[in-house]
Parts: C-alpha cells; sequence; structure tokens
C-alpha cells in the first residue's frame, strides 16, 4: 500500500472550528466533501495549516491520527476543542480560505 501525503486543515464549521489531517489531494476534492457532508457539514470556511506546526502542538495525537491515515486516501479529526485549537493557532499565520458552500 502507498502512503500518502498528509495535509492538516483548519475548518471553520457551524459549530465550531475543528482540526482535521486529511491525504486527499485537496480539501475540496469530491471524496473529502462527501465524508464532510456525512458528518452534517456542508459549508464551511477552511485554511490549510502547516503540518509541521500541527505536528508540534499535538505530538502525541498526531503520530496516532496520522498511523490511520498512512495507507488510505481519507480524513480524520484531530481536534475539535474550538478553544484549544483556537489558543494553538494564529489567525494572522493562516494563509487564503477555502470556502466551500454546497
Amino acid at each position: 500500500m502507498t502512503a500518502h501525503a498528509i495535509r492538516a486543515y483548519l475548518v471553520f464549521t457551524g459549530s465550531g472550528p475543528i482540526l482535521v489531517l486529511a491525504t486527499y489531494p485537496s480539501l475540496t476534492d469530491e471524496r473529502l466533501l462527501g465524508k464532510l457532508r456525512y458528518k452534517g457539514i456542508d459549508k464551511f470556511i477552511a485554511y490549510e495549516v502547516d503540518l509541521g506546526a500541527v505536528r508540534e502542538r499535538y505530538p502525541h495525537s498526531f503520530d496516532n491520527v496520522a498511523k490511520d491515515l498512512d495507507a488510505e486516501e481519507d480524513l480524520r479529526v484531530l481536534d475539535f476543542n474550538g478553544h484549544q485549537i483556537m489558543a494553538n493557532f494564529s489567525l494572522d499565520k493562516l494563509g487564503e480560505p477555502i470556502k466551500f458552500e454546497g
């Protein structure tokens, strides 16, 4: 099985921010969007987050979650605690937003 490149995204949803790891080529990949829709997320604003910064802030959980993604294209939630996510990442350091409304 082939390892896929992992990307990290800070996703602002209707119920608050979540931090996810994904191995799809982009956040707007239709397969990934389908998984988000299944979780009730059909509208969001997201930012790709530097993987090194995520690994640094979540050293133990990052490795465990990343292992699950090693051999398949999928999505895993790394953190759903909005207060913790907002404390860990500066909004000034985020790049261009990815907006989706479907």
